[in-house]
């Protein structure tokens, strides 16, 4: 930043107010990406306990699936298999093979589940 020179007082202010609003900007900045990082942590700990707990019956009993700690042996492994976020939605909405159909969550709720096993799967 350039200091202005022979300025005086005034032209101190005008750099004094110069990087009081880029401190501010930067600060918004900051917050804006601090929460959107804290709002993605929850979802993803809603998928995680929608995954091993709340959903009835729970994905982990039947999956496996390393993020939720799930070892289960019934449906295919979900580190393995990979589904997008589509395809797990479709399956929790409709049943697929022995897995059924989960009227029980919300649409919310399977959207945040779905998203959850495509991210902590790294689907294509």
């Amino acid at each position: 930043m350039d200091f202005p020179r022979n300025q005086g007082y005034g032209g101190l202010m005008q750099v004094n107010r110069k990087l009081t609003l880029t401190a501010h900007t930067l600060l918004v900045c900051a917050g804006f990406f601090a929460s959107t990082v804290h709002a993605a942590d929850a979802n993803l700990e809603a998928g995680r306990m929608l995954f091993t707990k709340d959903a009835k019956p729970a994905c982990a009993i039947c999956h496996t699936l390393a993020d939720a700690g799930a070892m289960g042996e019934i449906g295919p492994s979900l580190d393995d298999l990979k589904p997008d976020e589509a395809r797990v939605l479709q399956a929790l909405k409709t049943g697929i093979g022995q897995m059924p159909a989960f009227t029980s969550l919300t649409e919310e709720q399977r959207q945040i589940l779905a998203k959850y096993v495509a991210q902590v799967t790294k689907a294509h």
